[in-house]
């Protein structure tokens, strides 16, 4: 079991990943990262930053029609994050 309970990349709860993470070169699934961020091993999307990553985030967060005003509380840590801190 992962000791990460969120992407380490955009910060989405593991457990709502349809796909339960992403995946390892081998094939294994990512302990770390989501399904949407990292597929065999690479980030779906390598040369993202993570100010892209949090608006990227905001735009998901609009089309799920969550307030606009919760927002903070979904992107707050996104800089925090693992693949942002290495």
């Amino acid at each position: 079991m992962s000791k990460n309970k969120n992407c380490q990349s955009c910060g989405m709860p593991l457990s709502r990943d349809p796909q339960g993470g992403g995946s390892e070169a081998d094939g294994k699934k990512s302990l770390l990262y989501c399904s949407y961020c990292y597929q065999q091993g690479g980030f779906t999307e390598p040369k993202i930053t993570c100010d892209q990553m949090i608006e990227k985030v905001r735009a998901v967060l609009k089309q799920m029609k969550v307030p606009r005003w919760m927002h903070w509380f979904f992107v707050r840590r996104i800089h925090r994050l693992d693949r942002w801190n290495q």
